[in-house]
């Protein structure tokens, strides 16, 4: 539970144990946990240091928990201090040294192989930005959906410019949606076009990463260094930008409680070119309830195909 903060098994299964006792000494943790006397005072010890531990001297040294919520907060908030302040270091490290522009063509291009190189290539690359991230997205993805969207929802966190373009068949996995559309409400500007021709990232105009393969599993992927390639990458990125139709800024925790609400996330999910299965399980109402919906809005709209519906309201401003 608390491995990502830094604490081992052992210190988890002290303070557990210690918020089941409301508080103890070393040696009765050290019975109720299974472990040496030593190896629970120096747990006890660290757990003191991080803030999740305090001590009560009386007729006998008693140790009692900081509530978790306190203690995580704390903790987390001295971990983010830490994390800046390294940040900062490093981007003056950069700016004392700085890395010339490769020259060699092994270092202009280099290909990774494996699902999990590809995976953290991708993860370097956002982590690595400080002003933009261009990413065009379609299947397969090296990532889960669940995880895809962490780089970046930490870039919007450090107010850096994401946008993505998003090809219809994105949206048919579970979750990706929801994904996308907390990603908008974050600060994410996205669109959706109807050929989106490969995957691609481009951080800071500068580095790109393109799959190798784009109908299978991504297994192997390009980095690409080259100025002039990654230059004509960016041009392909704002072509389909201009052709492509905004995502509507759509906050996925709220429920669309009325009619107007429902209309203008039915908008926005047609121009995702979804289909009305999938359109219906968003909305939480029946394929038949759509369809009346869709038909209506066609009408208004004076659009031929719901997907052109959805296109003439984004470019309306209405989705």
């Amino acid at each position: 539970m608390f491995e990502s903060l830094g604490l081992t098994p052992v210190e988890e299964a002290v303070y557990l144990a210690l918020l089941h006792r409301r508080q103890s000494s070393v040696p009765e943790l050290a019975q109720q946990v299974g472990e040496s006397l030593r190896v629970v005072r120096a747990a006890t010890e660290r757990l003191e240091e991080l803030g999740f531990v305090s001590r009560r001297v009386g007729s006998g040294t008693r140790l009692l928990p900081t509530r978790p919520d306190v203690a995580v907060n704390a903790l987390v908030m001295r971990r983010t201090q830490e994390f800046t302040q390294v940040r900062r270091a490093a981007e003056r490290m950069a700016e004392e040294f700085p890395q010339e522009l490769p020259t060699r063509p092994d270092q202009l291009l280099e290909i990774v192989t494996g699902r999990a190189a590809v995976e953290a290539q991708f993860v370097q690359l956002s982590y690595g930005v400080t002003k933009e991230l261009l990413v065009l997205d379609r299947p397969p993805y090296a990532q889960e959906v669940a995880s895809a969207n962490v780089p970046e929802n930490e870039l919007l966190g450090r107010d850096a410019d994401v946008r993505g373009i998003y090809a219809p068949e994105a949206f048919e996995l579970p979750g990706a949606y929801e994904q996308a559309m907390a990603a908008v409400a974050a600060g994410e500007q996205a669109r959706v076009h109807t050929d989106v021709p490969l995957k691609l990232a481009i951080g800071d105009r500068s580095v790109a990463l393109l799959p190798l393969a784009s109908e299978r599993a991504v297994d192997a992927a390009l980095v690409i260094r080259a100025p002039i390639v990654v230059s004509a990458l960016v041009k392909l990125f704002e072509l389909l930008w201009v052709q492509a139709t905004p995502l509507p800024a759509w906050d996925p925790e709220q429920p669309a409680t009325d009619a107007d609400q429902l209309d203008l996330r039915l908008l926005g999910l047609l121009a995702t070119g979804l289909k009305d299965e999938a359109i219906a399980r968003e909305l939480g109402v029946s394929v038949r309830t759509l369809g009346r919906r869709s038909s209506a809005l066609l009408a208004a709209l004076g659009a031929r195909t719901r997907f052109q519906a959805g296109l003439q309201a984004g470019r309306r401003g209405l989705a």
